[in-house]
C-alpha cells in the first residue's frame, strides 16, 4: 500500500509540474502581451493611425524585409527602350572605331609590302654596285700593271694627258721606282705639279 501512495504521488507531481510551468507562462507573459497588443490597436484606431502601413513603413527600412515594388510597366518600358537605343549607339560607335583600325591594318600591311619590296630592290642594286666596284678593282689593279710593264718614256705622256685625279691615283698605286722614272720622263712642270698633289 505504501508503493501505490508513492506512486500515485510521482505521478501527480510530474504532470502537474508541466503544466504548473505553461500556467505560468501564460499568465505572467502571454495575456499580458496580448492585452498590450489589443489596448495598443485600440488606441490606434481612435487616434487614426493604420498600424499596419505604419508596420510596413518600418519594416521597409530594414534590409532584410525589403520586398520588391512593382514598377509602372510604361515607366519599365519606356526605361527598356533608353537602355536599347544607348547600348544601340555603343554598339555602331564601337563598329566605326573597329572598321577605322581595319582601314589602318590594311594601310599599314600596304605600305609593309611597298618597303619590303624598296628593300629588295636596294639590295639587288648595293649587290650590283659591290660587283661594280671588285670589277673595278680588279681593272684598276691590271691597269697599274701595266703602267709598270710600260717604259717609263711611254708611260710618262699618257699620265700627263689623263685627270689630275686619275693620275694621282695611278701614280700613287705605283711602285716607287717605277714612280721615279715616270716622273723623270716627265716636264719639270708636270712633275712638281703631280709631286704636290701626292704630298696633300
Amino acid at each position: 500500500m505504501k508503493k501505490t501512495k508513492q506512486t500515485e504521488q510521482v505521478a501527480s507531481v510530474e504532470p502537474g509540474g508541466k503544466s504548473n510551468t505553461f500556467q505560468k507562462l501564460l499568465l505572467w507573459v502571454l495575456i499580458p502581451l496580448l492585452f498590450t497588443m489589443a489596448l495598443v490597436l485600440i488606441i490606434a484606431k481612435f487616434a487614426d493611425v493604420n498600424v499596419f502601413d505604419k508596420t510596413k513603413e518600418l519594416t521597409g527600412n530594414l534590409p532584410f524585409a525589403t520586398e520588391k515594388k512593382e514598377e509602372d510597366p510604361i515607366m519599365g518600358d519606356l526605361v527598356l527602350e533608353e537602355r536599347l537605343v544607348t547600348m544601340q549607339a555603343e554598339i555602331q560607335e564601337k563598329e566605326a572605331q573597329l572598321f577605322k583600325v581595319q582601314q589602318d591594318l590594311d594601310k599599314s600591311a600596304t605600305e609593309n609590302e611597298k618597303l619590303l619590296i624598296e628593300q629588295e630592290k636596294l639590295l639587288d642594286e648595293i649587290a650590283v654596285l659591290m660587283r661594280d666596284k671588285d670589277d673595278s678593282k680588279q681593272n684598276f689593279t691590271e691597269i697599274v700593271k701595266t703602267f709598270e710593264q710600260m717604259s717609263a718614256k711611254s708611260s710618262a705622256p699618257v699620265i700627263t694627258k689623263m685627270s689630275d685625279a686619275e693620275a694621282i691615283r695611278i701614280l700613287t698605286s705605283l711602285k716607287p721606282a717605277t714612280l721615279a722614272s715616270i716622273l723623270e720622263k716627265m716636264t719639270p712642270e708636270d712633275a712638281a705639279k703631280y709631286m704636290t698633289m701626292m704630298t696633300k
